[in-house]
């Protein structure tokens, strides 16, 4: 009788397997005409001359409340110049990056097929790290000189744990959250549950549309981080249990374990000095995979499903 049990999970696996082969296939062949343009490079070259061509080819890019001169300034400033030279030298070629942009592409015109391949934009933002991916629906804004590598001397000022997230490898990253936030439905956020099913929506859709990333890349943790996470996973889910933070509508609660950090916010020293940030994050992903593993549920319905429905039936159980 033990034989069964044991040839049924065999072919649950199996057929698991074969249907990602089949899935990694489809998406395979999916092609996506791709051409960054690279208009950091253009404006830095730009001159009285050519202004009007390029402020043609990139209309968006130019402020109607700006005029030429204010634009004729901007290049002759050293501060911007320096910032288009080191971006330059960090960039002389995006392929690397323009092939996982590719990927992401694929991946999102296969689960979303009214999809449409977007103009890829790079420029430079005097290091606007809020908005370092702009995406519409047309056109997707990416800010190089918010990559330029986390010990770059122009983000000294700025605190670690943001620097930290100033790396070529985070760029398809924070496009696909970008995108996550435009296909993801969420209903109002009030309790601490309603933000950390959110985030893990955001990171599952992630393991979806960039299955070649990293996990640790993926919630911007450093391995030894995300390793943190995974040991202490049964003592942040007491945590969160005992205190009853859950259904909480205390709105410290996000800066605590949601939002970007130096660490997570226990209150306890010992701890909070060791621990990673967004860890309402990382706990939101595992109710969210746990929720898809006991359920049969498609990613795409995934989205637009509740905090509730979610959390009651994930069957979550943190790992020991």
């Amino acid at each position: 009788m033990k034989v069964y049990p044991y040839i049924l999970f065999t072919l649950l696996f199996v057929f698991s397997c074969n249907k990602e082969d089949k899935e990694a296939q489809a998406i395979d062949k999916i092609e996506i005409d791709l051409n960054i343009e690279r208009f950091d490079v253009a404006f830095s070259e730009a001159s009285e001359e050519n202004l009007p061509e390029l402020k043609a080819k990139y209309p968006f890019m130019f402020p109607e409340k700006f005029d030429d001169s204010f634009w004729l300034e901007q290049l002759k400033d050293t501060i911007q110049q320096e910032l288009s030279r080191e971006t330059v030298k960090a960039f002389p070629s995006i392929d690397s990056e323009e092939d996982e942009i590719k990927q992401l592409f694929k991946h999102l015109k296969y689960y979303f097929p009214q999809f449409k391949t977007p103009r890829v934009i790079t420029t430079t933002s005097s290091v606007d790290h809020r908005n370092k991916v702009i995406v519409t629906d047309t056109i997707t804004l990416i800010s190089l000189d918010t990559y330029l590598g986390s010990d770059h001397y122009f983000y000294q000022g700025i605190q670690d744990y943001l620097r930290a997230d100033f790396n070529r490898d985070l760029m398809v990253v924070d496009m696909a959250e970008q995108y996550a936030e435009k296909f993801i439905f969420q209903g109002s956020r009030k309790r601490l549950l309603d933000d950390m099913i959110y985030s893990g929506k955001i990171l599952y859709f992630k393991d979806k549309v960039i299955p070649f990333k990293t996990d640790s890349q993926k919630i911007s943790y450093t391995p030894e981080q995300l390793e943190w996470a995974k040991v202490n996973e049964l003592y942040i889910w007491s945590y969160f249990v005992d205190r009853e933070l859950l259904f909480s509508t205390d709105t410290k609660l996000a800066n605590r374990f949601i939002n970007s950090a130096p660490f997570s916010k226990f209150y306890l020293e010992a701890i909070d000095n060791e621990s990673p940030d967004k860890l309402g994050q990382y706990i939101g992903w595992q109710i969210v995979k746990s929720y898809m593993d006991n359920n049969e549920v498609t990613f795409n319905q995934l989205l637009n499903k509740s905090s509730d429905e979610i959390f009651n039936n994930a069957k979550f159980k943190p790992s020991r």
